[in-house]
């Protein structure tokens, strides 16, 4: 019998098993300290398993380097490489801690071929591999970093990698391409952060400039029309104002994994891997022929629509024609007519009409720009009276750009881009001057024939169908609107001077606020009754459409929740709405002070919340005229005696057909921060794009912070990102405003972040309607389902105290109107 021998030799194979699991095991951990080392087959993979450390072979190669690459995609893609210029020959090369700290290679020889290049001698140092990508050499007693492959990368720049400029040193952090496809070496082309007098990156060829981003407007490169999509990476620039600053970038969703890579060829390209899928190229730097840097020469611009691709700019002809027309472009143009500073400074001659400047749409902005904080007017007054300014352009998130110099590096986008105006003499001038004037006046006298035509089309119409009419009663002083045949409740009218005694002749001591309408101002009618005034200004975006779209939905509207319109003034330019007084103002003057926040405990700020969804879901369910708000935010949350919120501000709300879901505006209009995606960057609302503000909302409710309140943080675009970011780390207790930190409290408070978090997600479809919203609320929906991740919330929100007007976004295809968009 042979149980025994068997029942040992099975125990031997478990041991040896078992010793062969732990030996694999001690290898995978991400950590190599002295005197323990990896050698070739062996690697280390980070903490979360997103990459591996360890030896590898190019494709089509027998050379051995030690690299990084990622562990989740099945085509592996090597990042980082440590010996590029010194490879191992043979499979016998080892990744140790050296006796004076440096991590190095060694070949089978025992010889360094790689080092750290510590210069400091470490006593306990350890090397180990980040769940970020970077391998980091750290003293262990200290926990002090002494090398990082973050600030020595290869071709590759990963999610959170600084891309560091000393403008003291001239040093930066830089990627350097490989040799060939097979061959990781240094090869020709290199790509950094630069500053000149703005912020660019830059791909050189040897020491020749090959590509150029343009300008960083705190958003975006303007020279790379791609990055125009608002689903940005969040990109951002930090500048420590003494000397050092570094672009980087993040992603906020998690299940896709992407790096910038530069090719062998010079192209930076954006790869990505969506659930460990392939990689897949999804964005190149050099899409044609004029993207590579100074394609056209001096005064040329490339067109990659055009065939040729080069022109000369208006008042400028070939440098040489004969190579021009040879598709040689290198030599540029020249100045068909010399400007007038330039003949009176050379010859001595007399001042004649003065040099002009022609408008160049859609440009890439060129290289070796200067820098000023003026305003856009003065931007061009300055380049005007400098002789030495060729040319000027503004971006609002730059400021005012001048050129000095030959304009180099010019390129005609079809989306995008900035206007340049470039400076040619009175004679170039005066050419398009001719077409301006017969242009102008024949649009001039069309445009009074159909403004002629339309007002008496208006009145048959008015006439005959009862279309929107004012109607002044003599002493009763009404007015009333109709809508349709269907004729409204009178609204009493008002003077404009028995406004004007009302608010002492619009005193800036009974001033209440600025809205994108106009101030608003408290008054005191003769019958002792208090009011607030909102009078249209004169400069305001808004004119008579928001006006009468205001009239005719709040005077249908009746509910507590609701602010109660009371009367109107139209007298000439002069428009003005009277509402109910509320003696407590906004809701924002109250969440945001850190005085009178203390005095919205939650019990307050949730009846604050429940009194804002009951006037929202009135709003779109209740009400005889279902109404998309479209601009829900703090400031048009007014609170009366009791704090009781009340929806205001109706200029921009829309009224929905019995069947209708949802519409299209070709004019978006609202607050940035609070409009949904949809919305801001398609033009299409619906009730759930008030869920979105109102979710929004919520979460500043809870918080006591503005969305924009994280505008300056580089780590955090907005309340929603670090609401989300809390909530995947399981910390979400951080975001609850300490006034209303109770325990007593917890769950109800965490339920309504929760809410709020459902109310925000990026598709329409995904996120509850008010009426679920308000239940979830109340915990009659007692299950809440997990929401998902805001990819949206990636995009900084400017806050809008900095700019409250109005404003049109150029370049777009659609005309969009936004409350607070502005650059740094």
């Amino acid at each position: 019998m042979c149980y025994g021998t068997c029942s040992n030799h099975k125990l031997v194979m478990f041991l040896v098993l078992l010793s062969s699991f732990c030996l694999e095991f001690g290898h995978a951990t991400d950590t190599i300290a002295a005197p323990n080392f990896i050698k070739d087959s062996e690697t280390i993979i980070s903490n979360d398993g997103e990459f591996i450390l360890g030896f590898f072979s190019p494709v089509n190669s027998t050379y051995r380097y030690v690299g990084m690459w990622y562990a989740k995609v099945s085509a592996s893609h090597v990042v980082w490489v440590a010996n590029r210029d010194r490879p191992l020959k043979t499979s016998s090369g080892v990744l140790t801690i050296s006796e004076d700290g440096n991590l190095v290679v060694l070949n089978e020889e025992k010889k360094i071929i790689w080092t750290s290049n510590v210069t400091n001698s470490v006593s306990n140092p350890s090397a180990q591999l980040l769940d970020s990508g970077n391998l980091v050499l750290k003293e262990n007693n200290t926990g002090s970093i002494l090398w990082e492959s973050f600030q020595h990368p290869s071709d590759s720049v990963l999610p959170r990698m600084k891309m560091i400029t000393d403008i003291k040193t001239g040093k930066n952090v830089r990627l350097t391409s490989w040799k060939r496809h097979s061959d990781p070496s240094v090869g020709a082309f290199f790509a950094a952060s630069y500053l000149s007098n703005l912020p660019e990156m830059f791909i050189w060829n040897d020491s020749k400039p090959y590509w150029r981003s343009g300008p960083w407007n705190s958003q975006i490169f303007i020279g790379t029309p791609p990055m125009y999509s608002v689903y940005l990476n969040g990109f951002s620039l930090v500048d420590d104002k003494e000397g050092t600053f570094y672009f980087t970038y993040d992603i906020s969703n998690k299940s896709m994994l992407l790096h910038y890579t530069l090719s062998s060829e010079g192209n930076l390209e954006e790869i990505r891997s969506i659930n460990g899928k392939d990689w897949v190229v999804t964005w190149s730097s050099l899409v044609s022929e004029c993207d590579i840097y100074g394609k056209c020469g001096a005064f040329g611009s490339c067109n990659s629509q055009n065939s040729p691709i080069c022109s000369c700019l208006e008042g400028f002809e070939p440098k040489n024609m004969e190579e021009w027309n040879g598709r040689n472009w290198s030599s540029g143009c020249v100045r068909r007519t010399p400007l007038q500073c330039t003949r009176v400074n050379s010859t001595g001659g007399e001042e004649g009409q003065k040099d002009g400047f022609l408008r160049v749409k859609m440009m890439k902005t060129p290289d070796f720009a200067n820098w000023s904080s003026t305003v856009e007017d003065e931007c061009r007054y300055q380049c005007l009276e400098n002789c030495s300014c060729i040319a000027y352009a503004y971006e609002s998130g730059i400021g005012c750009m001048s050129w000095s110099s030959d304009l180099i590096d010019l390129q005609k986008f079809s989306t995008g881009g900035v206007d340049l105006y470039v400076r040619v003499a009175y004679s170039e001038l005066d050419k398009k001057g001719e077409l301006k004037v017969i242009i102008t006046v024949t649009v001039v006298i069309g445009s009074v024939f159909v403004a002629i035509c339309t007002f008496f089309l208006c009145q048959w119409m008015a006439k005959r169908k009862g279309g929107i009419y004012l109607k002044l009663h003599g002493e009763g002083n009404h007015l009333a609107v109709s809508m349709n045949k269907d004729k409204l409740e009178e609204l009493p009218i008002l003077s404009r001077e028995e406004l004007a005694s009302a608010t002492n002749n619009f005193d800036q001591s009974n001033k209440l606020g600025q809205g994108g309408f106009g101030p608003v101002y408290r008054g005191k009618l003769p019958d002792g009754q208090e009011v607030a005034v909102k009078r249209l200004a004169r400069t305001s975006g808004q004119g008579l459409e928001e006006f009468m779209n205001e009239v005719v939905v709040i005077s249908k509207l009746q509910h507590r929740n609701l602010v109660r319109l009371l009367g109107g003034c139209v007298e000439g330019e002069e428009k003005m709405l009277v509402y109910e007084y509320m003696p407590n103002k906004s809701l924002d003057t109250f969440l945001f002070d850190p005085v009178q926040r203390e005095l919205l405990k939650w019990r307050k700020r949730f009846d604050i919340i429940e009194g804002i969804g009951r006037g929202l879901l009135y709003l779109h369910r209740d009400s005889r005229l279902r109404i998309i708000h479209r601009d829900l935010k703090a400031s048009n949350i007014l609170l009366d005696e009791e704090l009781n919120p009340k929806i205001s501000d109706f200029g921009l709300a829309r009224i929905f057909g019995g069947n209708e879901d949802q519409a299209n505006t070709k004019r978006v209009a609202g607050t940035y921060g609070y409009m949904s995606p949809e919305y801001a960057m398609q033009g299409r609302f619906s009730e759930k794009s008030d869920v979105f503000s109102f979710g929004v909302l919520l979460l500043e409710i809870v918080s006591g912070r503005r969305n924009a309140s994280f505008y300056y943080d580089e780590q955090i675009a907005s309340l929603l990102g670090f609401a989300w970011k809390m909530w995947e780390t399981d910390n979400i207790a951080v975001l609850i405003d300490p006034v209303i930190s109770e325990p007593c409290f917890k769950m109800e408070i965490l339920r309504c972040i929760h809410v709020g978090l459902l109310c925000v997600q990026d598709f329409a479809k995904d996120r509850p309607s008010v009426h679920v919203a308000i239940s979830m609320l109340k915990s009659e929906i007692i299950e809440l389902p997990r929401p998902k991740q805001p990819v949206f919330t990636t995009i900084q929100v400017a806050p809008e105290t900095e700019c409250s007007n109005r404003i049109r976004i150029a370049g777009s295809v659609d005309n969009v109107t936004i409350t607070t968009v502005y650059g740094r």
